[in-house]
């Protein structure tokens, strides 16, 4: 075997013999993929090396690169452009900017939670899309991104209490960020209205900015309101403001949360069926029983076993599970949960059997939604896309690997527009995957969550070599920012 070598765009590969798994669904087939540039440029049997290095495939499965549709790499991408949680596991492109949460545009010495969840309280230096995308650009990320506009973002930006109703001049003022950001190329408007700094914003204000968004060829992206009892509601917003502002809504991480909420994915997705028949809806979820946010007291039932993934003022309890710090301190879980913010946690709120039905639905994404500034963070970070393979597909077979890949390639590309991604095809961008099928699978834990997946062989991005198990991130990385078709890069 020979490798290939990193850091020539020109290169001529070969990759000899793999079962492509093209990202559409279709059945496998064995044949050879020549990439010339960053492109694909011929796929056949036997096809002669003709001066190509040639890397010998036989016996693993090669994949367009995988899309994590849901993450909050915002600020990851800057610090850590290596990116190795994410190209570890196969991801060659991520969706920044969910559940309303975004680096840009915003300048804030102190943003309030939940835009901690991106790395920090003084991380927010970018005052619009553009100035957000130079900063990408410099630090050259290991893997390309498209980026998304959090409500919660421009309400903080735009409003002297981004917790109450907006005024008309704070309303066009987020017009103007929104409007900036989607000429910057930005992929879409989210929002995360089950947070403090996004629920007091009404379904009309919603509509306005996603309007926005759809004007632009954009797309609407939501944490809901609620995934609790209110589901369904919240489920009826989501879909009224797609068909009020005319743009596919996608529902973020979706899934019934709460002990008393078990069982109801069989009325939700009924649900998106039945909106599906009108308008355009999808969804994503990560393959979990845990959820992990900010440590909210709001949020403690007594009930949910909850793990600290990370403490400001307490960071000894990182790792640790609510009830028995609160044991330990003699208090109540809601006390100490007090005590240890500002924080971040991991809520075990799903049951295997929700997590399984909503993973099956043919038209749910794959997205991580992991949190890289966590000390302790969920496994999802690492393991989310060898879970699915590995895991659900292969062990559990709950689908096949082919039905598998086209949830975290074809599937997504289609649904944030991201041309010429996702498939394996003469002409389609080389972000290419080679991974062995047997032996993929997650090492990821709750209680140790910082492992690479065993199973992933090579990674290619934009035509270059970029991950290898043997020797980790290349040098010389190749991502890239991936504006919305139409805009200029």
């Amino acid at each position: 075997m020979n490798t290939p070598t990193s850091g020539n765009a020109s290169q001529h590969l070969l990759i000899k013999g793999g079962s492509i798994i093209d990202g559409s669904g279709k059945p496998r087939y064995q044949a050879d993929i020549r990439v010339q540039g960053d492109r694909i440029a011929e796929i056949g049997v036997n096809l002669p090396s003709d001066g190509a290095t040639v890397y010998q495939a036989s016996g693993q499965a090669v994949s367009p690169g995988f899309i994590d549709a849901h993450t909050h790499d915002d600020q990851a991408l800057l610090s850590a452009p290596e990116m190795l949680p994410k190209i570890s596991q196969g991801v060659t492109t991520v969706v920044i900017g969910n559940c309303g949460i975004s680096l840009a545009p915003l300048v804030h010495a102190n943003a309030p939670s939940p835009l901690n969840l991106l790395g920090g309280t003084d991380k927010h230096v970018y005052p619009t899309m553009r100035a957000y995308v130079a900063a990408l650009k410099k630090a050259a990320p290991a893997v390309n991104v498209a980026a998304l506009v959090g409500h919660s973002t421009l309400r903080v930006a735009a409003m002297a209490n981004p917790y109450g109703e907006t005024s008309g001049a704070e309303l066009l003022a987020m017009c103007a960020l929104l409007e900036e950001a989607m000429a910057a190329g930005a992929t879409g408007f989210s929002t995360g209205l089950y947070y403090p700094t996004n629920s007091a914003a009404t379904i009309d204000e919603v509509v306005i900015l996603a309007t926005i968004a759809a004007k632009a060829g954009g797309i609407y992206a939501t944490h809901m309101r609620s995934e609790f009892e209110d589901i369904l509601d919240a489920m009826e917003e989501a879909f009224v403001t797609g068909r009020r502002a005319d743009i596919p809504v996608i529902l973020s991480h979706h899934k019934c949360a709460g002990h008393a909420n078990w069982g109801r994915t069989v009325e939700t997705l009924a649900k998106i069926d039945d909106a599906r028949r009108g308008q355009q809806v999808a969804l994503d979820a990560y393959p979990y029983i845990a959820g992990s946010t900010v440590l909210d007291s709001n949020y403690v039932d007594g009930i949910t076993d909850i793990m600290v993934t990370w403490s400001e003022p307490h960071p000894e309890m990182t790792g640790r599970y609510l009830g028995a710090i609160a044991a330990e301190w003699r208090c109540t879980q809601k006390q100490a949960c007090a005590q240890l913010q500002p924080g971040g946690g991991c809520y075990f709120q799903m049951c295997e059997e929700d997590v399984q039905r909503v993973l099956a639905y043919p038209h749910t994404m794959i997205g991580s939604d992991g949190l890289p500034h966590d000390q302790h963070p969920h496994p999802r970070l690492w393991g989310t896309f060898p879970r699915v393979l590995g895991h659900y597909a292969r062990d559990l077979k709950l689908f096949s690997l082919e039905e598998a890949v086209r949830r975290m390639t074809g599937l997504p590309a289609a649904q944030f527009r991201l041309r010429d991604r996702g498939l394996i095809a003469p002409g389609k961008f080389a972000d290419l995957v080679i991974y062995d099928p047997a032996r993929i699978q997650d090492r990821a834990t709750f209680e140790a969550p910082l492992q690479t997946a065993d199973g992933i062989a090579l990674v290619m991005v934009n035509g270059q070599l970029s991950y290898e198990a043997s020797t980790g991130v290349a040098a010389q990385r190749a991502g890239r920012f991936l504006s919305r078709d139409g805009c200029a890069d």
